[in-house]
């Protein structure tokens, strides 16, 4: 009996390490979404009820987890990767761009979200950065555009943007990666906005991984230093 009450409680405090919720947002900021799904995925540090403000990532999923089952979201990126790993000291926020007939991430949607994630967690704003993959590769680029000041850095993975935008990311962190292999998206499209901000004089990084295809992202959220190089940026 008392080694079951053990087991019992090392699951408990496992659970507790690392809370991950299916969360909406409320009637007044949802009514006013495009194209994005009311509910998220929202990881809380361990640590979430002491006293102090946290790191924030936005993580923005590809084409293949559209729709209206927030479950898909988990099955890539940062809610993947949130649950499993030890001292995960960020809030996560997943989002979902719903299935329409253009699958694109809407910056005012994102807008809308952002907003009350911050009226409602506690959240360090020096310390939010943004990523995302394929289709959210191209929603981290178009995101971070928009708001530079925002964020305080950004990780777009095998995904495009405009390169006439070079010059709205400032000196903004920014850290790209791409398989060198991809065909759905031709590394081609960031390799363009590297250049572009690199012209630009901006703050830019490449990554390429040679033979790699689309699938990109595994290593890249998979890997500890992403993390470390997201906190060693704040506004």
């Amino acid at each position: 009996m008392k080694s079951v009450m053990c087991v019992l409680l090392f699951l408990s405090v496992s659970l507790m390490a690392q809370k991950q919720e299916i969360v909406s947002l409320p009637e007044e900021a949802s009514k006013k979404l495009v194209r994005m799904n009311k509910e998220f995925i929202l990881d809380l540090p361990k640590d979430y009820e002491s006293k102090k403000d946290f790191p924030l990532i936005i993580f923005l999923h590809g084409s293949g987890e559209r729709g209206t089952d927030i479950k898909k979201v988990g099955v890539h990126g940062i809610p993947k990767i949130a649950p499993k790993t030890k001292d995960f000291g960020f809030i996560g926020v997943s989002p979902q761009c719903l299935r329409q007939e253009k699958a694109r991430w809407v910056t005012e949607d994102l807008d809308i979200l952002l907003e009350y994630i911050l009226k409602t967690y506690k959240v360090d704003k020096k310390r939010i950065y943004l990523t995302g993959l394929s289709m959210g590769g191209y929603g981290t680029w178009a995101w971070a555009a928009k708001r530079p000041n925002v964020f305080a850095a950004a990780v777009p993975i095998c995904g495009g943007g405009n390169p006439a935008d070079a010059a709205k990311y400032g000196k903004l962190p920014i850290w790209v990666f791409h398989g060198d292999k991809d065909k759905a998206v031709k590394i081609e499209k960031s390799e363009v906005m590297v250049e572009a901000i690199k012209k630009a004089v901006g703050n830019v990084k490449f990554t390429v991984y040679p033979g790699v295809g689309h699938d990109s992202w595994t290593k890249t959220y998979d890997n500890p230093e992403l993390y470390k190089w997201f906190l060693s940026h704040s506004k």
